[in-house]
């Protein structure tokens, strides 16, 4: 059916996620072209996580007049945002990365495709939901 499962997931899945998901998927192209094994980069940017991502959830909850509670995937990308934040900025140091774009091509071209592949099956879920109501 779907409905259900990942073709259900990718037919429903919201402009914003989508934008989510494009950008988690251009970390991972750099995360996989410019690893460093480095310990020091991870236990860094864990931390930094650990930090910003508490000082994040006590924006987005407390500081308003009434109490919002959150969803816990919401809640995981407070946290998880701030750990790739901090290591791409490790992991793409003195490599000539122009504000975020790798100085390869290859890696440009490779973000480029996994995302438009991404898209373009977000956009066959979408019709095939659409086509079954």
């Amino acid at each position: 059916m779907l409905g259900r499962g990942l073709v259900g997931y990718l037919a429903r899945l919201s402009m914003g996620r989508l934008i989510l998901w494009c950008y988690f998927i251009w970390y991972l192209v750099v995360l996989v072209r410019y690893f460093d094994p480095n310990w020091r980069i991870w236990l860094t940017s864990v931390a930094l996580s650990g930090i910003i991502g508490v000082a994040l959830l006590i924006n987005t909850t407390r500081t308003g007049r009434s109490r919002v509670e959150q969803e816990p995937w919401p809640i995981f990308r407070l946290f998880v945002t701030p750990f790739c934040v901090s290591s791409f900025s490790a992991l793409v140091k003195g490599k000539n990365f122009w504000l975020i774009f790798s100085p390869r091509q290859s890696d440009l071209l490779l973000g480029v495709a996994l995302i438009a592949a991404f898209g373009g099956a977000v956009l066959v879920a979408k019709l095939a939901l659409r086509s079954r109501r």
